[in-house]
């Protein structure tokens, strides 16, 4: 059995717990509940360690947010030496907020990186399709990276 790593981070009441859940199926989604997240930043080198993909989630409607997922971006991303292809850039949409799928302006390394926008109340479906597809691209590097380190130690 093929397993992945993949990293859920992001800004404080962005939505990263009711993503997981939902993409999971593991629970409802309910009112928000703080998550009691490793916020302490000398913990993340241990939670990075052989992770095969990054799911940064943001708030769309705070602007902060656009700021802070540079730091997020280059902590769990470009110093981990992952790819962009293994990065995943979710606009988070609140319930009521009215979802607004216009253009973000992003700063140029996340400009390269694949944006969805998630409003699990308008179109839950459509961040569950585009999750698969990404989890897809991961599960198909890891495979083709196992392939080589087999073919290394055979040769």
């Amino acid at each position: 059995m093929l397993k992945a790593k993949i990293l859920f981070v992001g800004p404080c009441e962005s939505g990263k717990t009711v993503l997981a859940n939902f993409l999971t199926e593991s629970s409802d989604i309910t009112e928000y509940n703080p998550t009691q997240g490793v916020r302490f930043e000398s913990c993340w080198p241990a939670l990075m360690k052989d992770s095969h993909g990054v799911v940064i989630i943001f708030n769309a409607d705070l602007p902060s947010h656009l700021k802070e997922i540079e730091m997020w971006y280059s902590c769990f991303v470009q110093q981990q030496f992952l790819q962009d292809a293994q990065c995943l850039l979710i606009a988070h949409h609140k319930p009521g907020s009215g979802s607004d799928k216009g253009h973000l302006t992003l700063s140029p390394p996340l400009s390269k990186l694949k944006l969805v926008h998630s409003n699990l109340e308008d179109d839950p479906e459509e961040i569950r399709l585009e999750f698969i597809k990404y989890l897809k691209s991961i599960i198909n590097s890891v495979s083709e990276s196992r392939d080589r380190e087999e073919m290394s130690i055979i040769t």
